[in-house]
Parts: C-alpha cells; sequence; structure tokens
C-alpha cells in the first residue's frame, strides 16, 4: 500500500552547546553541522528508510540549500515531480541549538514551505486519492493542510496528523482525521487542557476523540506513549537511553508508524516499531542522520523491553 507524506523540507544549521543560551547570553564554542531536516522531509525519509513505499511533495527555494536537497532527495530515489520550487522565496532553514542533555531549541524561517499552497498540490489529487495514508505536519500553510484534509476526507483516504508546531484546529477538521498524534504540548493547546499527569492527558485525549478523531497517540518523549480510540487505552514505555540529540525523534515516530500501518501491520505492533527507531535516534546527533534502518529497528526491539499496560477510560 502506497504512502503520501506531505510537508516541509529545511535545512538545518546546528550547534551543539552544553547548555540552551538563555534571552541575552552568547556561547563561545561547540560542534557545527548542516543537516537536511524539516517535519516533512524527516517523517518521509525514516518512511523510505523503514521499507515504505512512498511519495514525498516538498517545495524548495531556487537557491543552494534548494539545489542541495534536490539532489539528495534523487539519491533517497524520491520521485522528482512531486519535489516543487518556488523561484521567489529561499528554502526553509532551520537553526538549531542542542545541549549536552540532548535538549533542543528551534527557530525555523519558513521560506518555501509557507508557500506550498493546496493550488499547487492539486495536479497531484489524482495519484493522492490513490493512496493508502497521508501524512501531514504544520510546518506548511494550516489552509493547504485543512484542504488536503477535507480530500483526502472525501476520497476515503485514511490521515495521519502530526500537529507539529502545534496550532489550534477547528472542531470540524478533527471528524475527518484518522489519526492524530500530539505530544503534550500540542495535545494541551489543541484541547485547553493543562497537562501535568497522565490523568489530564487522558482527558484531553478523550475530548479529541469526542471530536471525531478514530485515535489519538500522544507521545510522551522517553516516557513513551498513550494510544486511546474508542475501544480502550493503552500506555507504552520505552527503555531508557543515554540521548545525544532528540532533535527528530517524533519524526522517526511518525515515519515509522506511517511505513507500520501501510504494510498492513496492527496499530499496536506498528507503535513499538515507531518506538524502537525513535528510541535508537535519540542517541545520534543530526536530523535524518539519526534514523536507524529497519534491520536495526528491528533489533532493538527483539533485544529490549517494550512495557504495555492496558488503562481504564
Amino acid at each position: 500500500m502506497s504512502l503520501f507524506v506531505i510537508g516541509s523540507s529545511n535545512t538545518d544549521l546546528v550547534i551543539y552547546l552544553d547548555h540552551i543560551p538563555k534571552i541575552g547570553e552568547t556561547i563561545i564554542g561547540g560542534e557545527s553541522k548542516v543537516i537536511f531536516g524539516g517535519k516533512g522531509a524527516n517523517q518521509a525519509v525514516a518512511s523510505k528508510r523503514a521499507g515504505a513505499d512512498i511519495k514525498f511533495i516538498t517545495q524548495l527555494g531556487n537557491d543552494t540549500f534548494g539545489e542541495n536537497l534536490k539532489i539528495y532527495f534523487k539519491n533517497l530515489d524520491f520521485d522528482e515531480k512531486y519535489i516543487l520550487t518556488d523561484n521567489n522565496n529561499h528554502s526553509g532553514i532551520a537553526h538549531i541549538f542542542v545541549s549536552k542533555k540532548g535538549e533542543n531549541s528551534i527557530a525555523v524561517a519558513a521560506g518555501s514551505n509557507g508557500t506550498l499552497t493546496f493550488e499547487k498540490i492539486e495536479p497531484f489529487l489524482n495519484d493522492i486519492a490513490k493512496a493508502s495514508l497521508v501524512l501531514i505536519q504544520f510546518e506548511i500553510p494550516l489552509q493547504t493542510i485543512l484542504s488536503i484534509v477535507n480530500f483526502c476526507s472525501k476520497k476515503g483516504v485514511k490521515v495521519i496528523v502530526n500537529p507539529a508546531p502545534a496550532i489550534k484546529l477547528s472542531k470540524k477538521i478533527f471528524k475527518k482525521i484518522w489519526m492524530i498524534t500530539p505530544n503534550e504540548t500540542e495535545l494541551e493547546l489543541l484541547t485547553g487542557i493543562s497537562i501535568t499527569n497522565e490523568k489530564s492527558v487522558l482527558e484531553a485525549a478523550k475530548i479529541i476523540l469526542s471530536q471525531g478523531v478514530e485515535h489519538c497517540l500522544v507521545t510522551l518523549g522517553e516516557k513513551g506513549s498513550i494510544w486511546i480510540n474508542s475501544k480502550g487505552c493503552t500506555r507504552f514505555k520505552v527503555p531508557k537511553q543515554n540521548a545525544v540529540d532528540s532533535t527528530a525523534a517524533g519524526d522517526v515516530f511518525n515515519g515509522y508508524l506511517a511505513y507500520g500501518i501501510t504494510k498492513g501491520f496492527s496499530i499496536r505492533d506498528s507503535i513499538l516499531l515507531s518506538h524502537a527507531a525513535a528510541t535508537i535516534s535519540v542517541t545520534v546527533k543530526g536530523a535524518q542522520t539519526s534514523i536507524p534502518s529497519m534491520k536495526k529497528t528491528q533489533l532493538f526491539l527483539k533485544k529490549n523491553n517494550f512495557e504495555e499496560q492496558t488503562v481504564a477510560i
């Protein structure tokens, strides 16, 4: 079954430091790297590395960053017809600070990602209608996202929405989303519920379900995740790792999740696979450089204990 990932592409300018700079603080020293990123691209590459039959729709600027990304995507065997160019805007750029604890702070200049309109995607709608799953994030215009969700709903194509960076959604759109994968911060913004513990996570997730979403999968970082639907709730816990960079962990999770679902895995097995891949990724520096192979992910899943617990709702 085929997968479409629609979203952003960035060039990440990364600096590794002892701690994240405070307002007005200048820090000297630290390793720096230029790495390909962007939530859309990270998730697309994760799905591709897992082995998915994937098409990636994105838009680059007509500049050096864009040309380098085009070469990179071509080497990954992404279909070039879906890689669009905006001649009037620069390619997306992200400045990322990473602390020695693996925490990060990110600022993004959207550039060409911010002009990826639904009209530019319209030539590919017949292809999207044939997909089994569409995965989108929030680093492209909201109106584009809403139009994609509406189109997929009419065509019976399942949509996973990773609502990052967090923005509010109208109640009407929720019922057209098959699965939503917020973290705790995003869940709080989507529902207005203050997230302080697992009880509040469940309360907020139930609000999401009441709006018509079939599955709400809340990622909790190193604490695992909570998956809730109309049939019940499952709490997943992951083995602790020495994290060095958590920059793309959520994207790796979503990319592998989409892979598992398009391959016909159960949601439960897809979540476990995603946790294994994301847990490995935080032990490696960089965004797409941290995405593990399927072989490495399966071996990690086999060797480590991932706890599951049914939670009353």
